[in-house]
Parts: C-alpha cells; structure tokens; sequence
C-alpha cells in the first residue's frame, strides 16, 4: 500500500512539473520574442531593396503588421 502511494505521488508529481514548466518556457519565449523580434523594419527594407523594389514606409508597415500577425 505505501509503495503504490509512492509511485503515484511521484507520476503526479512529474505530471505537475511538467506542466509548470511547459507555461513558463512558453511565457519566457514569448517575452523574448516580443523584446527580440525576429525580424525588424530595417530588415524588411534591405529585403525589398535585394529583390529590386524601393518600398516606402506603408508597405514596411504593412509587412510588419501581417509578420505581426503570426507572432
């Protein structure tokens, strides 16, 4: 009897933990990913100039609020 409660103190404990820990890697990465963006309105502009279009600030808005978008 005290070893079945054992084992599922230690499974639940596990389960637990990772659960907790599934929510705070999510909220770390998310506020890295906010404070860091992966790509930025410079970027966006030297991309546009490389592919041979002169963008002007409403398409760099644009894309920056659609690469918002799936952030």
């Amino acid at each position: 009897m005290n070893i079945v409660h054992d084992i599922i103190l230690i499974v639940v404990s596990l389960i637990i933990g990772a659960a907790a820990g599934f929510f705070i890697a999510r909220h770390v990465m998310k506020k890295y990913l906010k404070e860091n963006p992966p790509i930025n309105e410079a970027m966006i502009k030297d991309l546009m100039m490389q592919m041979g279009r002169k963008p002007n600030q409403k398409q760099i808005n644009q894309m920056m609020k659609s690469m918002s978008k799936y952030m």
